[in-house]
């Protein structure tokens, strides 16, 4: 009540005030400077119904969360080039990859670019992490996911001489190896005909395993597109949300053309690109930016990613390229050939059989590394023998 009526407070500390001056040490200490703390040594002794209910819950809470085994355990972690931290359990096959620049708010320069590509190559093509990861959770260290370029510390990193050999680097179609080679004699998937400003984003959709993006404090122009090209996004109900692109006179080129469409109306993107406003994670909730607002994505993320590492790695990734490859204007007999092929590749097959042992015996049977070239077949352009290409 003190905190309720502050002149009432003001006459109750002038009152205790008045009794320490008596007495030697005061029965009633003051709230101004204990807070949260009942005004009286009787209210203290006896405290009030909503307390103890308070206490009762926080108790069960606490007895709660340590009798469950935590959600993730890092057993291996690595920085890639100061910029990314790859943090890995390999009891769940949950890996999450932290964009580690929180003293700039995680904004991209140049070497976040490079630092995500190679994260996204080392993901999809090293046996250490396609043979144990399950789901991937993409996240943001300190106070916002990303909040998109550093216009000044790129302009820094690039010659003042030659101004725009920063944009050639994000521009062109080269992997991050060093070797020289396109993207196209580098890989066989859909990152051929992305350059490295587009990578960064499009390739968490060309992975084997679900991407779960957790987006908080801000999450704006480039850092939109990178949680995009995920295939869920959790965000907190404050996270401030942007297409910012337009504010500088630019338009969202990290394969936003690609994203925005599986997720907006064409109006909605129109209006969102063209204004560049900021929109709320409740509003981008409804909006369909988002998937779903939760006040903590990562713990939300952990609870989904090992639901789905419960699942049939093979069934899971057949599942998310058999809507990434259908999931547009293309011809339906091109979707149906899609799912044809996919699930061909799955019947009778160990982790096949071993998801229907699971669920209907309850065995326990272990999975297998999961199929390869799954992601391949369902981009594979025989597919369309018979059909308008152009349309897909």
């Amino acid at each position: 009540q003190s905190y309720i009526f502050p002149k009432e407070n003001q006459q109750l500390q002038q009152q205790q005030q008045q009794v320490a001056s008596v007495h030697s040490s005061s029965l009633l200490p003051q709230a101004a400077t204990v807070p949260n703390v009942d005004n009286t040594a009787a209210a203290a002794a006896t405290p009030s119904a909503t307390t103890r209910t308070t206490t009762t819950t926080a108790r069960k809470e606490t007895d709660k969360s340590a009798s469950e085994p935590p959600l993730f355990t890092v057993t291996s972690s690595q920085t890639i080039l100061d910029r990314v931290e790859i943090q890995l359990d390999a009891t769940t096959g949950i890996c999450q990859v932290l964009l580690a620049r929180p003293h700039k708010l995680n904004a991209l320069d140049l070497r976040m670019f490079q630092a995500l590509a190679e994260t996204g190559q080392m993901l999809g093509q090293d046996d250490q992490y396609r043979q144990s990861v399950r789901c991937v959770i993409l996240a943001g260290q300190g106070r916002a996911f990303c909040t998109g370029f550093d216009v000044p510390s790129m302009v820094k990193e690039t010659p003042v001489t030659n101004p725009y050999k920063l944009i050639g680097r994000l521009l062109e179609r080269k992997g991050t190896s060093g070797d020289g080679k396109t993207a196209t004699e580098q890989s066989d998937n859909h990152t051929n005909y992305a350059n490295l400003a587009q990578q960064v984003g499009y390739q968490w959709r060309q992975l084997d395993v679900p991407v779960i993006a957790c987006l908080h404090g801000m999450c704006f122009g480039g850092g939109l597109q990178i949680a995009l090209g995920a295939d869920l996004r959790f965000a907190t109900p404050d996270c401030q949300l942007s297409i910012m692109e337009t504010k500088w006179g630019l338009i969202p080129d990290m394969s936003a053309t690609v994203t925005l469409r599986e997720l907006l109306r064409l109006d909605v993107a129109k209006e969102l690109t063209l204004t560049g406003r900021t929109v709320l994670g409740t509003e981008a909730a409804q909006l369909g930016l988002v998937t779903r607002v939760t006040d903590d994505p990562q713990r939300e993320a952990r609870h989904v990613a090992r639901e789905i590492a419960g699942r049939s790695p093979d069934a899971v990734a057949a599942a998310k390229h058999l809507y990434q490859a259908t999931w547009r204007a293309v011809p339906e007999e091109y979707c149906l050939r899609v799912e044809t092929q996919l699930q061909e590749q799955l019947l009778l097959t160990w982790n096949q059989l071993a998801a229907a042992g699971r669920s209907t015996l309850g065995w326990k049977i272990p999975y297998f590394q999961r199929i390869k070239e799954l992601s391949k077949k369902a981009y594979d352009p025989s597919l369309l023998e018979g059909s308008n290409k152009e349309n897909v």
